[in-house]
């Protein structure tokens, strides 16, 4: 029998995130964790979300970190508090933190986070689901075969909006209202916010695992960009002689795929991951040689939500290996800066 006490789980954001994502995944781990805290400044849907739960309700950041019953710390605020509330939570001495994506706005920050995470000894982890997806974990095992023979790498991204996830996951309380549309005139700001909203909010979930197939990333060159309406983009490049094609874009209907590929001379790899908000199984991955012959990896009955907190589960008990380091998630963010700093760069020299 397990006798571990669950772990305390204190969540910064009540929003769409928490409830649709986080609280449904704790529900399937209840010997390692308990909600325990829910804040936002918006009192009445902290309090909500937090009935629904279980969990006390406050609303700023200092009353969730000084409840002792808080031993982890959720971050799901919006991107621009990260960074504060990471470091914050390091500060308090809670025993491990999850930041959902993106980690910070700026490599200043991120670097900053990795700083106080080495000093406190607390372990952060980013909350991306598809590096913990275990279908991703088994392809990586071979990696050291895959990636030194990459020809190009493609992340192709077609989802419908949020809410129709959201609405499948749970009923979600107080969500902001989702509208988007193209600006009306095109100016090197309007052009560099929005790419840098599209990388940093859709792209970032495979901009990890692209890297993992580009040594040479820091000489990515940026061919194309382009900005799809209502909300979405296209860009083409390469990294050390690879070609990268990276295409997303959010709609209306139905029709759902979240895919990543990469070919070499002689194999073809592609990932097929669910998309975010489903609490189903794993991605489903499939290696395609020349001769046609095809090996299929997973289904597997755990996803990357699981995965992840598993693995905050472990870290915050001191196996700190369970996670990626934080120098590589660092670097990860780094790359995902890169690619929204060149891509808008390349849209406005095409404005120009």
């Amino acid at each position: 029998m397990n006798m571990v006490k669950p772990l305390g789980v204190g969540f910064a954001g009540a929003g769409p995130v928490t409830q649709a994502i986080h609280l449904p995944t704790l529900a399937h781990l209840p010997d390692l964790f308990a909600p325990a805290c829910v804040m936002d400044v918006n009192g009445d849907l902290a309090a909500a979300v937090a009935a629904g739960a279980g969990a006390r309700s406050v609303t700023s950041l200092e009353a969730m970190l000084a409840d002792p019953a808080v031993d982890v710390v959720a971050v799901c605020s919006p991107q621009q508090f990260h960074a504060d509330q990471v470091i914050a939570a390091l500060r308090a001495g809670k025993k491990a933190v999850l930041c959902e994506k993106p980690l910070a706005n700026s490599a200043d920050e991120a670097r900053a986070i990795a700083e106080v995470s080495a000093e406190t000894g607390i372990p952060v982890i980013l909350g991306a689901m598809h590096v913990f997806d275990p279908a991703w974990i088994a392809v990586k095992d071979m990696l050291g075969d895959l990636s030194p023979r990459a020809r190009s790498i493609r992340s192709s991204i077609v989802l419908p909006l949020n809410d129709r996830f959201e609405n499948w996951a749970t009923q979600v309380t107080g969500r902001p209202e989702m509208a988007f549309s193209m600006p009306g005139e095109m100016t090197p700001d309007v052009i560099r916010q929005m790419f840098h909203t599209l990388i940093l909010g859709l792209a970032v979930h495979d901009l990890p695992l692209v890297r993992a197939f580009l040594p040479d990333w820091r000489d990515l060159q940026i061919w194309s960009a382009r900005q799809l309406a209502p909300f979405g983009y296209l860009i083409a490049g390469q990294a050390g002689g690879r070609a990268v094609q990276l295409a997303g874009t959010m709609h209306g209907h139905g029709e759902a795929y979240w895919d990543l590929e990469v070919v070499t001379d002689t194999d073809l790899l592609r990932i097929r991951f669910t998309p975010s908000y489903v609490h189903g199984g794993s991605a489903v991955a499939t290696i395609t040689d020349a001769s046609g012959t095809v090996r299929q990896i997973g289904p597997f009955d755990r996803n990357g939500y699981v995965e992840e907190w598993r693995a905050l589960h472990a870290a915050a008990h001191g196996d700190h290996g369970a996670v990626p380091s934080l120098d590589t998630v660092a670097e990860d963010f780094n790359f995902v800066i890169d690619v929204a700093n060149k891509a808008s760069a390349s849209a406005i020299g095409e404005l120009s």
